[in-house]
């Protein structure tokens, strides 16, 4: 990947972002605790993470701005249409997963 400049390197990052983003918007069958309990991660680590690179660059960017970017609407909005209740076994096996950061 050596031959890739910068410039370029973060295009190419910022498209897979894009994607993974849009993939996700239409994936809404896909639950964040499914995602945090195989991948360690969810939407709302990804919005947590958008806040946090805007907050480097001396933007101003709250937490529900943050969820609106990658849920594509208001985070209640996406929760009371896709958001189904968890069961003890996905709540027990998230307990054990968490990230630490979190």
């Amino acid at each position: 990947m050596s031959d890739i400049d910068q410039k370029t390197q973060t295009e190419l990052e910022a498209a897979a972002f894009r994607r993974l983003v849009s993939h996700l918007r239409n994936r809404t069958d896909v639950q964040n605790i499914d995602m945090m309990n195989l991948a360690g991660f969810c939407r709302n680590c990804l919005a947590n993470w958008y806040m946090d690179a805007a907050k480097e660059k001396g933007i101003a960017l709250d937490k529900p701005g943050a969820r609106e970017i990658i849920y594509g609407e208001p985070y209640a909005d996406w929760q009371a249409k896709y958001q189904k209740e968890a069961g003890a076994d996905k709540l027990a096996a998230f307990e054990i997963n968490r990230p630490k950061d979190h």
